[in-house]
């Protein structure tokens, strides 16, 4: 059974409007002039219209749904040519044949030169250039159509598997970045077991309720910007549980007033990057952590200090995974609608991130 989307009624629609202007112009506008003139024109005139705009019709959806298709879109183009010019002799022999079949140019000849003797040989050349113009244009129009039609179609199925690719992609980068967060989360857990037992149940406490985050939103290509600002206070608090004095944060977030929507766990990774390099036992440092929403667009902006991993670690042989990933999320969800910037200040020995994205 046959669908109607809105997208198909509208072409039809089109079609049949443009066939019915055609028809306007020759069962119409064409004799206009003549009636005005107190000419009545024969039945012969009518039926011939009647039949130039049927085989035109037949022209147009045979040039578009067989000839483009199988012929011209397959790269026979001479082909295609030799066809259009055979179909034009085989046009302008049917319409003579009706003619002649109808007794048509007798017909004519006897509402507008009656005194004048009928030769049924001669044409009247101006009546034979408008119909071999009209096959022109029928073929012309007919072609761009399905041309369009093809390009639509093409760039559609494009659109489609760059979607699916862009999942696909998606789904690949959120996949490395959990098993990356879960890494630094569990050594950082790890680590405060041989400080004190009841700070690791606590922060193994608040790894579970990130956990249920990241299993449940984390699967969707979208969440709350309010329960995304959560589980970033959530990691906060427990990266806070293994720092020492040395290290002075600067907490500077703000909790949005709508509802807006974010990709899950796109800002973790410069958290993260954060409190892997910008924390000493020995020195002292600041972490800046900022997040501020202005109407649809939310700013984020990071700086640490910058101190050498510790070579025994882990983290030290990894690759910048979650950047380089976070980096290429952004380009796919928020293409042209996101800002980034980071690098480092020298003189500082810092490093820092800014972030621009709307969420409109």
């Amino acid at each position: 059974m046959a669908t109607f989307t809105p997208k198909k009624n509208l072409s039809i629609l089109v079609h049949l409007l443009g066939w019915i202007m055609l028809c306007v112009v020759l069962l119409l506008l064409s004799p206009l002039s003549w009636k005005m003139g107190e000419v009545s024109l024969p039945y012969q005139f009518w039926l011939k219209q009647i039949f130039l705009i049927g085989i035109l019709i037949t022209i147009f959806y045979s040039n578009s749904s067989i000839l483009v298709p199988n012929v011209l879109l397959k790269g026979k183009n001479y082909l295609y040519l030799l066809i259009i010019i055979l179909g034009a002799v085989l046009f302008y022999g049917l319409i003579v044949y009706f003619e002649q079949f109808t007794g048509y140019g007798r017909a004519m000849h006897q509402v507008f030169n009656p005194e004048k003797p009928f030769n049924p040989g001669r044409r009247w050349l101006p009546g034979d250039v408008f119909q071999l113009l009209l096959y022109v244009i029928s073929i012309g129009l007919s072609t761009s159509v399905a041309l369009v039609q093809k390009w639509q179609k093409d760039d559609a199925l494009r659109r489609e598997m760059d979607r699916q690719r862009i999942n696909t992609e998606l789904s690949y980068l959120k996949a490395q970045i959990n098993p990356h967060f879960f890494f630094n989360t569990l050594n950082n857990i790890y680590a405060l077991t041989n400080l004190d037992v009841s700070k690791a149940q606590e922060a193994l406490l608040k790894l579970s309720r990130m956990m249920r985050y990241v299993l449940y939103e984390n699967q969707k290509n979208e969440t709350l910007l309010s329960k995304e600002i959560k589980f970033i206070e959530d990691y906060i608090e427990l990266m806070k549980m293994r720092l020492s004095s040395k290290v002075k944060l600067n907490i500077q977030i703000e909790e949005p007033k709508e509802d807006l929507i974010i990709a899950p766990m796109l800002l973790l990774p410069f958290l993260e990057n954060c409190f892997k390099h910008g924390v000493s036992s020995q020195q002292e440092s600041e972490i800046l952590i900022k997040v501020e929403i202005m109407g649809d667009t939310l700013f984020f902006e990071t700086r640490n200090h910058i101190f050498p991993v510790n070579q025994d670690s882990p983290e030290a042989h990894e690759n910048g995974i979650g950047l380089t990933n976070t980096k290429r999320r952004l380009d796919l969800i928020y293409p042209e609608k996101h800002r980034l910037k980071f690098g480092k200040d020298e003189s500082k020995q810092e490093y820092w991130v800014n972030l621009t994205i709307n969420l409109a």
